[in-house]
């Protein structure tokens, strides 16, 4: 257990992927509680937005500020450090949380090089870019904390027995394990600070349709290509695609990103409380969402069932990643 937090009012928290999502919630949820917040983003538009509801609901005198950056850029992370500082007039922060993420790069053997990189670039290396940018400025604080976002990911390695994520996961994994790490270094070497993980399960956010847009595919618009290249990743997960014209192939992909969207068992909003509220409590472990804590239960008692049929058969039984896990 960390030391719990009882109030955020006051502090000066810093959040990534601030845009949209988790993020967008965190903000406006820090910033109703009477903390400053600073947020980055690809998108100044998303940010705009996100500054506006927080805005709004936030004690007269709580600042806002927002930054365009890209976290898989050191130089970019550190210049986003260093605006924190000078909009904020302060040399300390209380709050970090590094929650920016993407999706792709399914797999290694036969994905493109350039989008597994990127994406583990943006979630391993954006979580390593953030903590190291800001880390002075934790260290400088009388009280600080670090929030790196996992995933169920960081737990099981795939979507399903078929579904290759290797670019996710193992960001996902290296995220968790350099959490569980930070905790020890900071209680040997900077006492003051401590860390959490949080590993959310399926979260009604826009990630799948942001991650699609970024590799240059709209879901409403896919080019016969990339049309082909979907279809051919389907048939190697044994899904039989010879009746399907491409137009189905578009609208599958159309209605997949939808359904993530709008069916998930937990909202950006109520994952946003159940983290701030871990935070508080002093959990170093933040699981999100019941398909999150009951995957975490089955992997513990039965480890070596994890990448089976018959595993992910129980899970979809039970209502789990419904429409997510491949088989």
């Amino acid at each position: 257990m960390n030391e719990p937090i009882p109030s955020f009012t006051g502090f000066t928290a810093v959040v990534t992927g601030g845009g949209t999502g988790m993020g967008r919630e965190l903000t406006r949820q820090l910033a109703a509680q009477g903390c400053h917040v600073a947020i980055c983003d690809m998108s100044q538009e998303a940010m705009d937005e996100t500054v506006q509801l927080a805005r709004a609901g936030a004690p007269e005198g709580t600042r806002l500020t927002s930054f365009v950056t890209d976290v898989a850029d050191p130089a970019a992370m550190a210049a986003f450090a260093e605006h924190v500082a000078t909009e904020f007039g302060t040399a300390s922060i209380n709050l970090l949380f590094n929650n920016a993420g993407i999706g792709g790069g399914g797999s290694l053997v036969v994905g493109d090089q350039t989008e597994w990189d990127r994406v583990f670039g943006v979630c391993w290396g954006g979580v390593l870019n953030g903590t190291r940018s800001f880390l002075p400025m934790l260290q400088a604080s009388e009280r600080g904390h670090v929030v790196n976002t996992s995933s169920v990911n960081g737990l099981w390695a795939c979507l399903g027995p078929t579904g290759a994520h290797t670019a996710y996961s193992a960001a996902k994994f290296a995220v968790r394990g350099f959490t569980e790490a930070l905790m020890i270094d900071f209680r040997v070497n900077a006492p003051h600070l401590s860390a959490s993980v949080v590993m959310p399960g399926h979260i009604g956010t826009l990630i799948a349709r942001n991650s699609m847009l970024e590799f240059g595919r709209n879901p409403k618009d896919l080019s016969d290509e990339q049309v082909l290249e979907i279809r051919n990743l389907l048939q190697r997960r044994g899904v039989d695609t010879s009746g399907a014209s491409d137009e189905d192939i578009r609208n599958l992909m159309a209605l997949r990103v939808d359904m993530f969207e709008n069916n998930a068992p937990t909202t950006a909003e109520q994952a946003a409380r159940i983290i701030l509220d871990g935070v508080r409590a002093g959990d170093w472990r933040i699981l999100i969402g019941p398909d999150a804590e009951a995957l975490d239960t089955m992997l513990r008692e039965r480890p070596h069932d994890a990448y089976t049929e018959a595993f992910m058969a129980e899970l979809a039984a039970d209502g789990h990643f419904a429409g997510l896990i491949q088989s």
